[in-house]
């Protein structure tokens, strides 16, 4: 049986049909322009296909409109954890969210469904974090704002995602400044990470502004695991990976990194280790290799291709004994209709074919298909 957390924000999304951009600090003023709670609607839509998938699952939620309500609209008897408090505008607050987040850690959910938009992301995952929770979440888009990759993409998929996921993976929690946003700018943030189902029907994240390669060669030396042998690959982002682990590389050439056995890094400083082959060539590459081993490119803007053009070094032979990982900004892929390979040996060229993902952020990764 599957244990979800229910936790709707009943005044998720008010702000947007009014023009307001954002319901944060507006709730008074959305009522006063005739808005109606967006929220409750969504959260039974996700909730109706729930119910349909026949899964084995306990609902928890709290009482009333913060889940309850729509929980036995859709034919379930939760278990209710909680209260929100009588805030003396009658709303439920920040508050009341992290106080549900809190209920349903304390009765060990799988999972927590949340419906609500970045603001609601924000309270859950910052206090899944506080109490050093991994429970994963998953939000039904419900918002006036949705830039955060732990959404589903639709109010349906989320409720037959929360049923059959069977994996979960680092989500980025984005949030915008409302402020600036109503006056015509948008300016995202990220403000925490969490675990999230895996699944195509989650939407990407929407981070915006300069520092997209900055920030995914932070996450990239991050996930370092001592011991392992780097084959990093030409062109400017993955450049900037070898920055970040602490060398010049060859800006067209292929240089191979090895991590120390024993993960020194301290006080914040990045993982330690030495250039085993600077701008080597195929062979020089296959003899540097180690027991594990992981290659990283970068496709080609343009083209696609993360193998075969301007990286010929890296064999198939090199390829076949290492894990791939393949890293681009959100912009160079947007401009890509699939990505390529070339390897020279047809083979592989069939075994890399499909659906990889492709690291776009700190901790984001897309689904891109390699054609």
């Amino acid at each position: 049986m599957r244990r979800i957390g229910v936790l709707v924000n009943p005044i998720a999304g008010m702000g947007g049909r009014v023009g307001l951009k954002g319901t944060d600090g507006k709730v008074g003023e959305a009522r006063e322009r005739g808005a109606e709670p967006r929220a409750p609607e969504r959260a039974r839509t996700a909730l109706d296909a729930l119910a349909e998938t026949d899964a084995d699952v306990e609902i928890l939620a709290f009482d009333g409109p913060m889940g309850e309500d729509a929980a036995r609209a859709a034919g379930f008897d939760p278990l209710v954890v909680g209260a929100p408090s009588d805030d003396e505008d009658g709303e439920t607050t920040a508050a009341d969210t992290r106080a549900a987040v809190r209920a349903f850690v304390e009765r060990d959910a799988d999972l927590i469904l949340f419906v609500g938009g970045d603001g609601t992301a924000v309270d859950v995952a910052e206090t899944l974090a506080e109490i050093d929770s991994e429970i994963p979440i998953l939000g039904v888009p419900a918002g006036v704002k949705i830039y955060s990759s732990v959404f589903a993409v639709r109010p349906r998929e989320a409720g037959i995602v929360a049923a059959s996921f069977d994996d979960v993976e680092t989500g980025e929690v984005n949030d915008v400044d409302e402020d600036a946003y109503r006056a015509q700018e948008v300016s995202t943030e990220l403000r925490a990470i969490a675990e999230t189902p895996v699944a195509e029907q989650r939407q990407a994240s929407k981070q915006t502004g300069g520092g997209s390669v900055a920030t995914l060669a932070e996450g990239v030396a991050e996930e370092v695991e001592p011991g392992v042998t780097y084959v990093l690959g030409p062109g400017g982002t993955v450049g900037a990976i070898k920055a970040e682990l602490g060398f010049e590389g060859t800006p067209l050439g292929v240089d191979v990194w090895r991590a120390d056995a024993e993960d020194g890094r301290e006080g914040g400083a990045g993982p330690s280790g030495e250039v085993v082959v600077r701008d080597g060539g195929a062979a020089d590459i296959e003899a540097a290799l180690g027991e594990r081993n992981v290659v990283v490119v970068s496709p080609i803007g343009g083209q696609g291709f993360v193998f075969g053009r301007g990286n010929q070094q890296i064999s198939p032979a090199v390829i076949r004994r290492s894990t791939v990982e393949i890293v681009a900004t959100r912009a160079k892929l947007d401009g890509l209709d699939a990505l390529r390979v070339d390897t020279g040996d047809p083979d592989l060229d069939d075994s890399l074919r499909g659906w990889h993902r492709v690291r776009v952020g700190r901790y984001e990764r897309r689904l891109v298909d390699i054609a």
